[in-house]
């Protein structure tokens, strides 16, 4: 597992809960209800990182999004709320 769901809402910015990491490096992708890509994030985690915040998503419509979170071949899919 890549991730816990810390909040399921977000407004300009998230923050996810890491938990087992495999690989430092973590490729983030937001989709909106129709599937399409929203928004990527790639980075390199410090070796100690327990969470993952990604800012600057005010320009996202609300609505529903399912994030995305990789590291090689493991994948989770958390669901997610952007609200007003």
């Amino acid at each position: 597992m890549i991730a816990i769901e810390k909040p399921a809402t977000f407004i300009d910015y998230f923050r996810v809960k890491l938990a087992s990491c495999t690989r430092n490096y973590l490729t983030a992708i937001l989709r909106d209800e129709t599937g399409d890509e929203c928004a990527r994030l790639e980075t390199v985690l410090k070796s100690d990182s327990t969470e993952l915040t990604w800012k600057n998503l005010d320009h996202l419509p609300y609505g529903i999004y399912t994030l995305v979170l990789s590291q090689g071949d493991e994948e989770v899919c958390l669901k997610m709320v952007k609200r007003i």
